[in-house]
């Protein structure tokens, strides 16, 4: 009876100890849009936004009050905390894209407008 209890109590410690550990899968959580460099390099002035729409994707949010800005934001909470956040935010005038700001760079093409 003595070891059975015994017993008991040192699989009590265990399932008690094993219930601390970083075992637990915790899973990674993206939102928004993912944009890598090589999709900002293809942007150019003065496309139009229909032009952007399909190159990057529809904007995470529009300006409710200004037509011609839209963001683009992308957030990846790790599960084990690697937290990464990028963002772009895009300008338009007249319908065509005048410029972009964010964590990217601008391509050295940026300023030389499409053919058409």
């Amino acid at each position: 009876m003595k070891t059975v209890v015994q017993f008991l109590v040192v699989i009590g410690l265990l399932t008690s100890l094993s219930a601390c550990s970083n075992v637990i899968y915790r899973i990674d959580v993206p939102q928004g849009n993912f944009l890598e460099q090589k999709d900002i390099n293809k942007l150019r002035v003065a496309m139009t936004k229909e032009q952007v729409k399909f190159v990057l994707g529809s904007p995470v949010a529009e300006n409710a009050f200004d037509n011609d800005t839209w963001h683009y934001f992308y957030s990846l909470k790790g599960g084990r905390g690697n937290n990464f956040k990028k963002q772009l935010v895009v300008e338009f005038k007249d319908d065509k894209l005048l410029d972009i700001s964010g964590d990217f760079e601008k391509s050295a093409d940026f300023s030389t407008p499409l053919d058409i």
